[in-house]
Order: structure tokens, then C-alpha cells, then sequence
């Protein structure tokens, strides 16, 4: 097979007109060649760090929409369903990746559960890490979230980064705002990369230690603007990532995108595409190609070097998609699930008032991290309830894996004026988590989700509505247009119940990260990730 086009050759600075010629899925030879072809061919797009299941699809069905983005590859965490599944989650997610041509990359989930102030489905230990290090499915240690267990020398934390380096695999890290000392001693344990800089100066400095920074540019951590400046020096130490892509946006674009904005902010392309393509496939090690002779034959044809509007993808010489269509073909799988616990009471979610204060989670439009309020409680008969004109709402925590009391606090910025919304999407542990007006609402949005043992949901006064996720509660059974359909139609339901959020769901599904400063909750109570204690309520 021989293809025509502009070829754009990242490592050596150049675009001529060209022949890539392919066999038995290689590159043969990439030739210069006099033709009247204007597309233009490059490597694939590879997204350096993402976690499949945010986009409530299945791996076989990301790499269906993925591939129209001109994406052949994904370095992927699977902690999302490890927290839930374990060693069997893992397996899932490599085997369903497999039925496709596609390249997923996963990493072993270094943080299962994130912490030990939450209730999750499953423990990963150093053993369990050794296990996945053996295996060459198997890239990299996915993100040392636990940082303090890297600062403070934790023994388990420095176990599983120590079989990580025993089979010469590459350490992901996870330290929003780490700076200074503490930052070059969890370098100096051996993590090499970075997703969580929200600051230019944050990047900089761990930069200029060593580190490889990852921009970040998903549904709910919006990363690009601040971090861009940064790739015209340090193209050969940058990555492009999204961490998490919920279905809607997914449909739309991907690495592309991100291609696209920082060409259209003037900068060097080749230095773009070294990020978006290069970089990841050095640094992991990854089986991927990148346009050279004796390389597997992952490569797209864009319209241009400017939107990168993709014509054709290409993943070991197969052509994947093609002029708006995506040849990947959905595949069977099995629904794993783990979901035990029995529906709620509007009782359940009632809290006592014993003071006139209250410590409220401020959430921040695109950031993970969120803001510690002390505020005046609204009380009615004895107990602290949503304040709606103030815009402060009761946020709840449901243990989903066994029956237990739910942990209750307040949070500011979802504006939602009626009904409540819920998820059994939420970081890392993924129990059921839920914001609304009163407790009725907030009872009747947890139990329909129990219901369906797991989805995404909102509830009005006079309607409800559901995206059922029964593969492990976080992840749907259907195709993704359907998928991002629905996803949508929830999306729209709960701006118009009042939220002014761009991305509510994402931002809902992040308010349990206890790793992520400052005030989260947990099913165990509220947080504060900055002295990595629980806090009380009230104030």
C-alpha cells in the first residue's frame, strides 16, 4: 500500500512531498515524490495521560471515537475501575482495549484507594504492583497521587516505586501546587512527570528539576491557557494530555484541538507535534510509530497543519477511520459490577445544627482544586439545610459498596435553584455523590442511581433523569453517540435546574478527591487535602 501527501516530518524540521509506502502493518520507506496531493500525513496523536473510563465508555468504544480525532494511542490509568474491581478491573480494560486497533497503554493503578480516608472497592498493595510490573501489558506506574506517602517516606508508597523501577518502567506523578523542597525530594524518588500544574510558575520550577510536564486540557481541568507559554522552550520536555473526557466532548475533538490552538497562537508546528506525538511515545516507551521506516504503521492524513481536521487514521497499517467515518467495529464484553449497598432515607441526609458556621467547598469552574468558605448556616428546625439564595447546597456522600451513614457538608458555585443532581462517577472511589436543594430531592436522585446500580442522574420537581453505567458503575454498555447523547441531554437538564458550570457532572465527579486541595468530602466526612486531616462541619 502506498499513500500520497505532504509529509511532515516532526525530528527532521521539514515538509516535502512524499510516498509512505506500508507492509504487513510497517513502514517500508517514506520517499520524496513530485505529486498533486495537498493532504498533508503525519504520526498519530498519542493523549500522554488519560483515564479511559471518565468518558463512560469502554476502551473499544474510546478508540471508535478516538480514531476521528486522528488519536492512535493512549497512555491510560486504569485506577477509575481498579477502585472499584481491583486486579480484575485492570484486566478488563486491557483485555476489551485489545479486541481493537488501537494502542491503549496502561499503567498499574499506584493509589487503590487513593487514601485511606475513603471507602473504596478494592486495595492494590505492593504486591499486587509487583504482579502488574511483570507484566509487559503493563507501561508504567500510573500517577503517585499520594504524595505525602512519597514526602513522608511511606513504606508501601516507596515499595511500589521501587518494582516500578526494578522493570525499568517510568513513575507518573500527581502533586498540584508541590513546590520547593518537597517538590525535588518527590522528584528525586524517582517520578518523572507531572499533570497537575495549574500555574505557569508551578511548571516552570518543576521543569527546570527535571520533571516532564504534562498540559492538561479535559472537561473539567482546563489547563491550556496557563501552561502554553511554556512550550516554544521546552517542547522536548512538554506532553499533551486530558486526563479525563466526558463522552459529549469527546465526540467533538481531542489532541487536535489542543494541536490546533497552539498552532493558531503562532507557534513552531514541529515543536507542537514533537508534543502531541513524539514525546509520549519516548518517554513511555511505546510501541506507537512515528512516520519512519521499520516503524508500525500508526500515522494520520489531516486536511492541514493548521485544524488538523483528520481524513484518514491509520493504527498498524489498518486503516481505522475514513472520511467521517469510523471503521472500528463495536465489540462484545462482559458488565462487571460492584454495587451493594440498600436505598436511602431523606432522614439520612439530616445534620444537626450545634453551631452559627460552617465550612463550605468552593468549587472553581475548570480546576480540580477547590476553596475552603466559612459561612453562616442556614438552619430550620434544628438543622443546617441548602441556603438556595446564597447559592450554598448540601452535597452528600453515599457509601456504595456497603450500607453505612453518609457524610454530609455544603458547597458553593453549582447554582442549582431546584432538584439535585447525582453521580456514581466521583474520584477516585467512586461512591455516590450528590448536590440539591433539599433532602427529598437529594434522596430521590441518590436511590434512583442504587436503582440502576450506578449512572448519572438529575431529578427536578416534575422529571428525572437517568444514564444508566452498570460496567462497574462508571461506565456505559452502549455505543458512544448514544452514551454522549444521554450524557448531553443530563448536562442541559442540570443547567436548567440552575447550574451556571460549564462541565457540572465533571465537576460533581471531582469533589470527593481527597488528594486534591484544599475542603473534599469523602464518604467518611469532609477533608481538608491541604493538612490531609478530616475537618469538622461547622466552624
Amino acid at each position: 500500500m502506498k499513500i500520497l501527501g505532504n509529509i511532515v516530518d516532526i525530528q527532521g524540521r521539514r515538509i516535502f512531498k512524499g510516498e509512505v509506502s506500508i507492509e504487513n502493518g510497517k513502514i517500508v520507506s517514506v520517499k520524496e515524490k513530485e505529486h498533486s496531493n495537498n493532504q498533508y500525513i503525519l504520526p498519530g496523536f498519542v493523549d500522554a495521560h488519560i483515564h479511559i473510563e471518565s468518558s463512560m465508555l469502554v476502551p473499544s468504544e474510546f478508540a471508535r471515537i478516538a480514531v476521528t480525532h486522528g488519536t492512535v494511542a493512549t497512555v491510560s490509568d486504569p485506577h477509575e475501575i481498579a477502585n472499584v474491581l481491583g486486579l480484575t478491573g485492570v484486566e478488563f480494560m486491557i483485555a476489551n482495549g485489545k479486541k481493537v486497533p488501537f494502542k491503549f497503554n496502561f499503567g498499574a493503578p499506584s493509589c487503590v484507594p487513593a487514601t485511606s480516608f475513603e471507602s473504596a472497592g478494592a486495595i492494590i498493595g505492593a504486591d499486587e504492583i509487583r504482579t502488574l510490573m511483570a507484566n509487559p501489558d503493563i507501561k508504567y506506574l500510573a500517577e503517585m497521587m499520594n504524595y505525602p506517602g512519597v514526602l513522608f517516606d511511606d513504606a508501601v508508597v516507596l515499595e511500589k516505586i521501587a518494582w516500578a523501577q526494578h522493570y525499568g518502567k517510568p513513575v507518573d506523578g500527581h502533586a498540584p501546587g508541590v513546590r520547593g523542597e518537597a517538590i525535588s525530594k518527590y522528584i528525586n524518588a524517582g517520578i518523572t512527570t507531572d499533570h497537575e500544574c495549574f500555574t505557569y510558575e508551578e511548571a516552570l520550577e518543576k521543569l527546570q528539576k527535571g520533571m516532564k510536564v504534562l498540559i492538561r486540557e479535559g472537561s473539567a481541568a482546563k489547563n491550556f491557557d496557563a501552561l502554553i507559554d511554556l512550550l516554544p522552550e521546552y517542547y522536548e520536555h512538554v506532553m499533551f494530555c486530558s486526563d479525563d473526557k466526558h463522552p459529549d466532548d469527546l465526540l467533538i475533538d481531542h489532541i487536535n484541538k489542543l494541536c490546533a490552538r497552539a498552532v493558531a497562537k503562532g507557534m513552531d508546528v514541529f515543536k507542537v507535534l514533537q508534543v502531541a506525538c513524539v514525546n509520549p511515545v519516548k518517554h513511555y516507551n511505546l510501541e506507537v510509530g512515528l512516520l519512519q521506516p521499520g516503524d508500525a504503521a500508526d500515522f494520520i492524513v489531516v486536511e492541514d497543519v493548521i485544524n488538523f481536521k483528520t481524513i484518514q487514521t491509520y493504527v498498524n497499517g489498518n486503516l481505522v477511520f475514513d472520511n467521517g467515518m469510523s471503521l472500528i467495529k463495536p465489540v462484545a464484553f462482559k458488565r462487571l459490577n460492584n454495587f451493594n449497598c440498600d436505598k436511602v432515607k431523606n432522614i439520612d441526609f439530616q445534620v444537626e445544627a450545634h453551631g452559627e458556621n460552617i465550612r463550605v467547598i468552593e468549587a472553581l469552574e475548570g480546576q480540580l482544586v477547590t476553596n475552603e468558605l466559612i459561612r453562616q448556616a442556614k438552619i430550620e428546625k434544628g438543622c443546617i439545610v441548602s441556603d438556595v439564595e446564597a447559592d450554598i447546597l448540601k452535597i452528600v456522600v453515599v457509601n456504595r459498596y456497603e450500607n453505612a451513614k453518609p457524610a454530609v457538608a455544603f458547597i458553593k458555585n453549582f447554582g442549582l435553584k431546584e432538584g439535585a443532581i447525582a453521580s456514581s462517577v466521583a474520584h477516585d472511589s467512586h461512591n455516590i455523590i450528590a448536590i440539591g436543594v433539599n433532602d427529598d430531592v437529594i434522596c430521590k436522585a441518590v436511590n434512583l442511581l442504587i436503582e440502576h446500580k450506578g449512572g448519572v442522574c438529575a431529578v427536578s420537581n416534575i422529571n428525572e433523569a437517568v444514564l444508566p453505567l452498570p460496567v462497574a458503575g462508571i461506565m456505559s454498555d452502549q455505543d458512544g453517540e448514544t452514551t454522549a447523547i444521554q450524557y448531553a441531554t443530563l448536562d442541559n437538564m442540570a443547567k436548567q435546574l440552575g447550574s451556571k458550570l460549564q462541565s457540572p457532572y465533571m465537576t460533581l465527579s471531582f469533589m470527593g478527591l481527597l488528594v486534591i486541595p484544599a475542603l473534599k468530602l469523602s464518604d467518611k466526612g469532609l477533608f481538608n487535602g491541604n493538612d490531609f486531616k478530616f475537618t469538622p462541619l461547622e466552624a
